[in-house]
């Protein structure tokens, strides 16, 4: 289901901040894979995809659970450079799996 986008993508209206200040972090325990996240972003941050087995081990039991139950469909952020900052994808979680966080304190 495409959730309606309030605003045109790649408009200037409602960002806070400038590209890459705050990047999004996905709970994958949360993360149930639904997706309006990947709707409502104006700049194309998400994208849908698998959860590798890699990524699976520091799951905890209900994030395992949670990500059988679903495929290990979850949504990972493509492009966090490209976030803007706009808050649509934490409000658009149904799961409250979306935080945003300054990027300088979560660069490898």
């Amino acid at each position: 289901m495409r959730h309606p986008i309030p605003f045109p993508r790649g408009t200037a209206q409602h960002f806070k901040h400038p590209a890459g200040f705050l990047i999004p972090i996905v709970d994958p325990n949360r993360c149930e894979g639904k997706g309006p996240c990947v709707d409502v972003c104006p700049v194309d941050v998400f994208e849908m995809g698998t959860l590798a087995p890699d990524q699976r081990v520091g799951l905890s039991l209900k994030g395992k659970i949670k990500g059988f139950a679903h495929g290990w469909k979850q949504v990972q952020v493509a492009q966090p450079e490209a976030c803007r900052a706009c808050g649509l994808c934490v409000a658009a979680c149904p799961e409250h799996a979306i935080t945003l966080a300054r990027a300088s304190t979560h660069r490898a």
